[in-house]
């Protein structure tokens, strides 16, 4: 072989290794930054939904209050529910509600939720203060169906909220899982050897797709406990459901934009 096609392979050879690294580290850093909007993603559904369950359970703590019909003004002001929910959260998350950059995703999200609440809260004043009136359908699953729909709403084209459970417990039909939702609940929830009360998240396509299980706790029982097929306070037929038993999700979307 003459010394010019030695040289000629050489090159070749050169370039070749050169391609096959550039891709390489192109691929490595398209692995990272899909990691890193996976983090980021994950860490925002947690704190958006652990948010959420942190008012809901202001409202779980208050419902007798709510219900009692001796009592008109109930002192639930929207001002009161937040700084509990956000007591709450600190205890459920171990630090503060965070703050985020300004106008960023984060930023935007928990404004809606904290905005969307308020709105809640605002709305219902009259309902929950009716002195005179026992039950008055204003539940935690009612309000977190409302403060889900407002933030979706808010956010539409980025985050969506939703509330579901598992096929045999739902009663609000908009509230049915889609499929990815069942899948989770099924394969993950419901499997013997699953963490209990760890989140599932997937990316599938452009979406971020997030879920929380959640489970019955003392308050829930007075709805969903036992007896089974008895009626509760809402109308509704109880499941006989015990503490601790798997009850719903929180189900959130996030739309990776391109």
């Amino acid at each position: 072989m003459s010394s010019d096609s030695r040289v000629v392979r050489s090159v070749k050879w050169s370039r070749g290794i050169f391609w096959i690294s550039t891709a390489f580290f192109l691929f490595c850093v398209g692995l990272f930054e899909s990691r890193a909007a996976d983090n980021d993603n994950e860490v925002l559904a947690s704190e958006l939904t652990t948010l959420m369950r942190s008012a809901r359970a202001v409202m779980s703590e208050n419902q007798a209050l709510i219900n009692d019909p001796a009592i008109g003004d109930k002192g639930l002001s929207a001002d009161k529910v937040i700084a509990q929910a956000k007591e709450n959260f600190k205890k459920a998350a171990g630090k503060p509600l965070p703050s985020h950059p300004a106008g960023s995703l984060a930023e935007k999200a928990q404004k809606a939720m904290l905005t969307t609440i308020t709105e809640v809260m605002s709305r219902n004043q009259a309902l929950i203060n009716e002195k005179g009136k026992g039950y008055k359908g204003f539940l935690p699953a009612v309000f977190a169906r409302q403060v889900a729909e407002g933030v979706s709403a808010k956010l539409e084209g980025q985050v969506i909220v939703k509330l579901t459970a598992p096929k045999s417990l739902i009663r609000n039909r908009t509230n049915r899982p889609d499929e990815w939702e069942h899948a989770a609940i099924e394969q993950q929830f419901k499997s013997a050897d699953y963490v209990k009360g760890k989140p599932y998240s997937q990316t599938v396509g452009d979406n971020f797709r997030y879920i929380t299980p959640e489970y019955y706790g003392p308050t829930c029982l007075n709805c969903h406990g036992e007896p089974k097929g008895e009626r509760d306070i809402s109308g509704g037929l109880k499941e006989g459901a015990k503490l601790g038993d798997l009850g719903g999700a929180i189900s959130l979307i996030i739309i990776q934009k391109k």
